[in-house]
């Protein structure tokens, strides 16, 4: 066994040491905690120094993640102002290995006076700062992977996992769907698959020149060259706002091809166009829309965006675009 994975053992090991210790009823007071905490639209505040505040840091960002308000506290800061952040139906995390971090005990009486609940993930606990938390959860290590026993490594594994954890069973017993994770992570793929509609990429009617039904080739042509978006919308002659056909640059070369050079010149958009195209409604996802142009046997590479209702057109939704939002 390598030195590497010697010390991958042991931090495992630790971990899953803090899982046969810890204690379930404290574990649920802390859960009852959070729930209670996310109710109330209230914040979970978590501190720590040195290499303990870099896993509240973490710990911070993923309760943030999943919809969790919460914040990371300098300790330092606190004291010259920053506890203003801290009110009474907020929660205090402290994280602390040795249990006697200073600079967590001074700030411990400010958060008795506002009545706000504290809980420790602590490495100790018999220690000082144990003795003053509302609730305990059990992060003892037997011995850092460090192989000096000294820097902070199967702790802080210990902390975060501490961290993860609660994260996770929170999700489970708020009951957090892939669309409520989506919502606070709109750039990532998940976010976007879960939140982008059509009418978020479709690119709007007022960008677009529709034409007529008996609009000639020639205008066709330079229409849909000069709009650089490779298509255009014919308009229904009894309702201007209802899309009658499609035209594509497929349309155009199918056109010349089935009609001879002599009669091009009397080609007109209704004899062109895709009678019915296929339409997406504005509210459906961008990815269901990509799917809906996969699934044809031809594929598809614009959908015209109507309103169920009337039919009446709003907009072109492009593969194009689908594919720049790394959507495929």
């Amino acid at each position: 066994m390598s030195a590497l994975t010697n010390c991958l053992r042991q931090e495992a090991s630790s971990i899953l040491n803090t899982a046969n210790i810890l204690d379930a009823e404290d574990v649920e007071k802390v859960l009852d905690l959070m729930i209670n905490c996310s109710k109330d639209q209230s914040k979970i505040i978590i501190t720590g120094v040195g290499k303990s505040g870099i896993v509240a840091r973490k710990i911070a960002a993923t309760f943030s993640s999943i919809g969790l308000m919460s914040i990371y506290l300098n300790p330092l800061d606190a004291l010259h102002g920053d506890l203003g952040i801290i009110a009474s139906k907020d929660i205090c995390f402290l994280l602390s290995n040795s249990g006697e971090t200073s600079e967590l005990i001074e700030i411990i009486p400010h958060l008795k006076r506002k009545s706000t609940s504290i809980v420790g993930i602590i490495g100790n606990i018999n220690s000082s700062i144990a003795n003053f938390c509302d609730v305990i959860l059990n992060a003892e290590v037997n011995r850092e992977a460090c192989p000096l026993n000294l820097a902070p490594t199967a702790s802080t594994a210990v902390s975060m996992a501490i961290g993860d954890a609660l994260a996770s069973v929170w999700m489970e017993r708020i009951g957090i769907s892939n669309e409520d994770f989506a919502i606070n992570h709109p750039s990532g793929l998940l976010g976007k698959k879960l939140t982008l509609t059509v009418k978020n990429i479709m690119i709007p009617i007022a960008k677009l020149e529709a034409l007529e039904l008996s609009t000639s080739l020639e205008k066709i042509i330079g229409i849909i060259s000069n709009n650089g978006i490779g298509c255009s919308y014919v308009k229904a002659r009894s309702n201007k706002k209802v899309i009658a056909g499609l035209i594509t640059d497929g349309d155009l070369r199918r056109a010349l091809k089935s009609y001879k050079p002599t009669d091009w010149v009397n080609l007109k958009a209704d004899k062109i166009m895709t009678i019915n195209p296929l339409t997406v409604n504005p509210d459906m996802l961008a990815i269901d829309a990509l799917s809906l142009m996969e699934k044809r046997k031809k594929g598809i590479s614009v959908l015209p965006v109507v309103k169920k209702e009337s039919n009446q057109i709003l907009g072109l939704l492009r593969l194009h675009d689908i594919i720049q939002l790394g959507l495929k």
